[in-house]
């Protein structure tokens, strides 16, 4: 993205990118990443803020984006859960494999493209047998336009204004994307869970005790995630309580753990 400031106003550009693979090869190839081991929250972070922008430019976002945003968010998640999948042998799956894979089809295709211009490009620029382009010059320099118009009639005139009906018709009830932006992030729910415990007598509070305080379903998304990655630090533990319909979160002591 780049800046240019020309009589205090701000001009933003954005590249367009093909499609979300493209995007992402960008990414990786930008930052010099492993495409065999890629860093997801980084990569997910940068393709969430390329879509913001995107909807804040008023750009329709196609679908396939807000797809692979989702898949990205769900291989986040999938690597936070302290246990991993196993396969029928009993080794760990990791969650980013097939997103690599697709990633590596998608550049051997790419590969190709740049070859398959050119020859396009070549052979656009070769004149078929019978010198096409001619002919299709000469017939339409014969067209006399006020001899059409004299042909007009009221039932012509009425095909034509119920075509551009329908293709009005068709517009307005096109289906339209939009991304919205919630007014959370992982970083400030994890801080608001350890505040939780902070103000609780035993350091210790039940998850269905924060999801009655606010049920909004996003947010108990966002609260679940951040209660995962607090439990990767070792900053706190899980107790599962009766019936396995709730669990206790508690807070661990940072220096008993660093010890």
């Amino acid at each position: 993205m780049s800046e240019s400031n020309t009589s205090n106003t701000y001009e933003i550009k954005l590249p367009l990118f093909e499609g979300p693979f493209d995007l992402l090869l960008f990414f990786i190839e930008r930052d010099e990443l492993d495409i065999y081991d890629i860093p997801i929250a980084k990569v997910t972070a940068d393709f969430l803020d390329y879509v913001h922008q995107l909807e804040t430019m008023n750009v329709e976002v196609a679908s396939e984006f807000i797809l692979v945003a989702a898949t990205l968010m769900r291989i986040k998640a999938k690597m936070l859960l302290p246990r991993p999948v196993l396969d029928e042998e009993g080794n760990e799956i990791d969650p980013r494999e097939e997103l690599v894979k697709h990633l590596l089809e998608y550049k051997r295709y790419k590969s190709v493209i740049a070859e398959l211009n050119k020859l396009e490009s070549d052979r656009l620029d070769r004149e078929s047998r019978g010198n096409l382009m001619k002919e299709i010059k000469k017939l339409s320099s014969t067209v006399d336009v006020e001899a059409e118009l004299q042909d007009l009639d009221l039932y012509k005139l009425m095909k034509v204004f119920q075509k551009v009906l329908k293709r009005y018709e068709y517009e307005q009830s096109r289906p339209t994307h939009q991304v919205v932006q919630y007014p959370y992030t992982i970083g400030g729910q994890k801080e608001y869970v350890l505040d939780q415990l902070r103000k609780s007598r035993n350091q210790r509070i039940s998850f269905s005790k924060m999801v009655e305080e606010k049920p909004e379903k996003i947010l108990v998304i966002y609260n679940f995630l951040a209660i995962l990655e607090l439990l990767q630090l070792n900053l706190i533990t899980l107790h599962i309580g009766e019936g396995f319909n709730n669990f206790w979160v508690e807070k661990l002591d940072t220096e008993k753990v660093s010890e």
